[in-house]
């Protein structure tokens, strides 16, 4: 198996690469926030992850002498992942037409310690509902399997 490509197994995905998440997702640098995706469980859940690093242009001025992963990326990475997971749970009607899904709502947001470089976030998304196109997911992010941030997104699929 090469690299590009992604195992499924009964149902299940094993990984999908980054050049898998760009072929699903429309964001590009400085704004794709996941990496790869490690589990997907279609219509049920996702496991992606962020290596967090120095070099992300955000950290030049959130903060310059203690640099600290903005709140809302961390969020906007749970939703590109429950986007991925949006995407193979609900097949395309027109499949050269580009889809995207739009942030529709953030309920009880929650941070619990600062995400700085070095860490990885493991975001972790279950699908609570998926119904006429309007997703909502539960989301958490994790790193060293210490919770940083939870939330409830809703989200609203265009193009399909």
């Amino acid at each position: 198996m090469s690299q590009n490509q992604s195992t499924k197994i009964e149902g299940q995905v094993s990984l999908y690469d980054i050049a898998r998440i760009r072929a699903l997702l429309p964001h590009r640098y400085p704004f794709l926030l996941i990496d790869r995706v490690t589990a997907l469980e279609i219509g049920k859940s996702v496991t992606a992850l962020k290596n967090v690093t120095i070099n992300e242009p955000f950290f030049n001025g959130h903060f310059p002498t203690q640099p600290v992963m903005p709140g809302v990326l961390i969020i906007e990475a749970m939703a590109q992942a429950a986007a991925v997971l949006a995407f193979e749970s609900v097949p395309a009607k027109n499949p050269d037409e580009q889809r995207i899904v739009y942030l529709a709502g953030v309920d009880n947001a929650r941070f619990k310690r600062p995400v700085v470089p070095g860490d990885q976030l493991i975001l972790q998304i279950t699908v609570d509902r998926i119904m006429r196109n309007i997703g909502k997911f539960s989301c958490t992010a994790k790193v060293d399997g210490q919770l940083v941030t939870e939330a409830t997104l809703i989200a609203a699929l265009q193009g399909n």
